[in-house]
């Protein structure tokens, strides 16, 4: 995981310190703002919570009236279920997302619209060790600690609005992670015996506003 956010950043450093130099259309980004995850499964009743975001990218322009953005961000999203005594267990996903999206500008410098893929590769989730052993109220013969080796690679679709003056821009956009980021725990017969014999299956989303100074 290390390695591969370390060459992922060498790359991007790279163009961006190419860019900077044509002095060109492109325009660097350096973005932060704050992220609410939402989790969509069948089994698991998941309350949103705050996270955070941030990152960096590229914008140009591309043909007419639209331009392109490649980025990657780095964020902590949130979520949290019930214990089987109702206390909630908050769980945090890390990852890096490296995205391309196709901005489409309505009002030239100041308002677009933007869609395009992203892909995320993130680690396990997170929990506080004091809750590792709690029993989860949505599957009682799970503990908290077992659902946390999800997929480490998942693919979202990004869809957007940009606003404000050339410089600054703030950013609300939704992710939707298409694949099922629960399936690496369908790896373990464990698992799934204690899970009902049934499938580990859900999808997440992501919403997030930032906050882009364009330099």
């Amino acid at each position: 995981m290390k390695k591969v956010i370390c060459l992922l950043t060498l790359l991007v450093t790279f163009s961006i310190n190419a860019q900077y130099g044509s002095r060109d259309s492109n325009r660097i980004g350096i973005s932060g703002g704050i992220t609410q995850m939402s989790l969509f499964s069948d089994q698991f009743n998941a309350k949103p919570e705050t996270g955070w975001i941030g990152g960096f990218s590229l914008r140009g322009n591309y043909y007419n009236d639209w331009q392109m953005a490649f980025g990657m961000n780095f964020t902590e999203s949130n979520f949290s279920l019930q214990s089987v005594l109702d206390k909630d267990i908050n769980y945090k996903m890390s990852a890096v997302q490296i995205y391309l999206t196709g901005s489409y500008m309505i009002i030239e410098n100041h308002l677009t619209f933007e869609i395009g893929p992203v892909l995320q590769i993130n680690g396990k989730l997170a929990i506080d060790e004091e809750d590792e052993l709690k029993l989860l109220k949505d599957s009682p013969l799970l503990t908290a600690k077992d659902i946390t080796d999800i997929t480490k690679i998942n693919g979202n679709i990004y869809a957007g609005i940009t606003a404000g003056i050339k410089n600054v821009r703030l950013h609300v956009s939704y992710q939707y992670g298409v694949n099922n980021f629960m399936n690496n725990l369908n790896k373990s017969d464990e698992l799934k015996l204690l899970n009902g014999n049934e499938k580990f299956k859900a999808n997440y989303g992501i919403l997030s506003g930032m906050i882009t100074f364009y330099l």
